[in-house]
């Protein structure tokens, strides 16, 4: 309590200019002291306006300036302070720095501002800016945040604050200029100019994330082509040394040949794919210090540093092209490993004659982030993609046999005790293939009876209800085959599907390219429906039966090799 009495009396004793103990007081018609030289000070600054007043209370003392006589009593009381010798100085930090500003009352050693009036025009520090808050004559008066830069807020022109925009001359003005040089002009308050360049800001923010939002999603993209990348390329590795081993002397040397250019193919697609994954990462980091700009200028009271900040910060880089970015779970060398196998069986007569088909085959393996190959326009090209499918035992409904290898599907009315799996389709007679389908695909599935349909899934789709039905939902595509008719389901939109009949149906599927096509193949090969999507997982080849009036109805994968 008795430190705080002391602080009390040096307030008392202290000069509200300087900020330290009186020299030399002298006391105004007003009733507050000063120091001498302080008092003198600020009167030569208000010199040319004629008027003298008091910096606290701001009363005005005219016509003459007033005469000043050292208040005796008041100074002796200063001394007598003085010697209890339980002064002490502002902490240094309260005092201006190099990056502070400074106030405009305080003389000699300046503090710190920490407010600036609008009205006044004047940087205050805390002991300065008290009569604003004491005073009813200051209750309108604007206080801002202190900057270095306010004078730019004020008209050169006018001597008045800049509270006005002109929407047509794009630049901060006064009040006097709107009636004056840009009399006419669309001129709005600088706070509805800020509210409406607020919007623009939050819409430049929104559009900066999602666009860091697409750069880290393109960025995961990449990550996960490099790992599929290496994955398929050790896969293709292991199986090529494999069949060479079998070969021995004969093709050991060229073993070592396609593993140097499978691994030299692997470096230069991982490497472009991490140069594009890297300048990704540059443009995020960029965006979110851009972002960082923006945010801390949102929080700007000053409109006119807002304005005059926010073309500079609002302009963005021009952004990185990644529409062409399109990745999926892919095998990259799988037409390695069978043109291998083909060395394999052909001997010496394959290293001889096809040896420049290998080659060509490593060097063929691409990223692709540009447009995919196109698709085949014959049979014979279809058929370079075909692959062996068979039907997996563990999804097959009840009421649906398995034959030929697994490749033969066919519907009958009784039940089949298989075992419980939760593979099993419960919902509608169907059934799943064995292997997933990547990369581009082929295959032709010979039917008959009442009608089947054709399709391609995504393994998690349902096995019981009626969404689990193909094309029912958004994991599955189907072509409902009927005697008369075919029919395209998507997520249960049905597409009429003209073309000529046929009991044979060839499906193409390109997953990268996220192109799926359906054939009616006889002595020729006519486009039924061609589905452009995006695929998001391995798919499976699937059938469904119609056979509740025909007994019999079937369906098998073709034997094309």
């Amino acid at each position: 309590m008795a430190q705080k009495g002391v602080q009390l009396d040096r307030e008392t004793f202290s000069c509200s200019i300087c900020l330290d103990l009186l020299k030399d007081p002298v006391t105004l018609p007003c009733g507050h002291s000063y120091c001498m030289n302080c008092i003198k000070s600020f009167w030569d600054e208000e010199e040319k306006k004629k008027t003298y007043s008091c910096p606290q209370c701001r009363q005005t003392f005219t016509p003459d300036r007033p005469v000043l006589e050292k208040n005796s009593m008041l100074a002796d009381l200063v001394e007598k302070f003085k010697k209890t010798g339980l002064q002490a100085a502002p902490a240094d930090h309260c005092y201006v720095g190099p990056e502070d500003v400074a106030c405009d009352v305080c003389t000699g050693r300046k503090m710190k501002a920490v407010k600036f009036c609008l009205v006044c025009l004047v940087s205050y520090c805390e002991k300065h800016l008290q009569p604003h808050f004491r005073s009813p004559a200051f209750g309108k008066h604007k206080l801002v945040e202190p900057s270095k830069k306010l004078q730019e807020n004020i008209c050169s022109r006018h001597d008045e604050v800049m509270k006005m925009f002109c929407r047509t001359d794009q630049q901060s003005i006064c009040y006097l200029c709107s009636v004056d040089e840009h009399k006419g002009h669309d001129t709005v308050s600088a706070a509805a100019e800020r509210t409406e360049r607020q919007r623009e800001l939050e819409v430049s923010r929104q559009n900066i994330q999602q666009r860091i939002q697409d750069r880290e999603k393109d960025v995961k993209l990449l990550q996960q082509e490099v790992e599929a990348i290496n994955q398929s390329a050790d896969q293709t590795v292991e199986h090529s040394e494999k069949i060479f081993t079998e070969l021995i002397h004969l093709i050991q040397k060229r073993s070592s040949d396609v593993k140097q250019q499978i691994r030299s193919q692997q470096e230069t697609e991982v490497s472009r794919v991490k140069e594009l994954q890297e300048k990704l990462e540059q443009e995020i980091t960029e965006l979110k210090r851009k972002d960082a700009e923006l945010k801390q200028l949102s929080h700007t009271e000053d409109h006119i540093q807002f304005l005059h900040n926010y073309p500079s910060l609002s302009a963005l880089s021009e952004s990185t092209d990644s529409s062409s970015i399109n990745i999926r779970p892919l095998s990259y060398f799988e037409d390695v490993t069978a043109a291998v196998s083909q060395v394999r069986d052909k001997l010496q007569d394959i290293l001889r004659e096809e040896w420049t088909n290998i080659s060509l085959t490593v060097t063929e393996v691409d990223v692709s982030l540009s447009d995919p190959p196109a698709e085949p326009k014959t049979r014979a090209g279809f058929l370079k993609y075909s692959c062996e499918i068979t039907f997996d035992p563990n999804t097959v409904h009840k009421n649906l046999v398995l034959s030929e290898g697994h490749r033969k599907s066919t519907f009958i009315f009784q039940d089949q005790p298989y075992s419980h799996h939760p593979d099993r389709f419960t919902g509608y007679e169907q059934v799943l293939s064995r292997e997933s389908l990547t990369g581009r695909c082929y295959w032709e599935m010979e039917w008959n009876g009442i009608g089947v349909d054709v399709a391609v899934t995504y393994k998690n789709i349902n096995r019981e209800g009626n969404e689990c039905r193909f094309g029912r939902n958004y994991k599955s595509w189907a072509l409902d085959c009927l005697k008369t008719s075919y029919t395209f389901r998507y997520n249960n939109i049905e597409t009429r599907v003209s073309g000529p009949r046929s009991s044979r149906v060839g499906v193409y599927l390109d997953h990268r390219a996220g192109i799926l096509s359906f054939y009616s193949v006889s002595e020729t090969m006519t486009l039924l429906h061609r589905v452009q999507t995006t695929f998001t997982q391995p798919l499976y080849a699937g059938v469904y039966l119609s056979g509740w009036f025909v007994f019999g109805t079937s369906v098998e994968f073709c034997k094309l090799k």
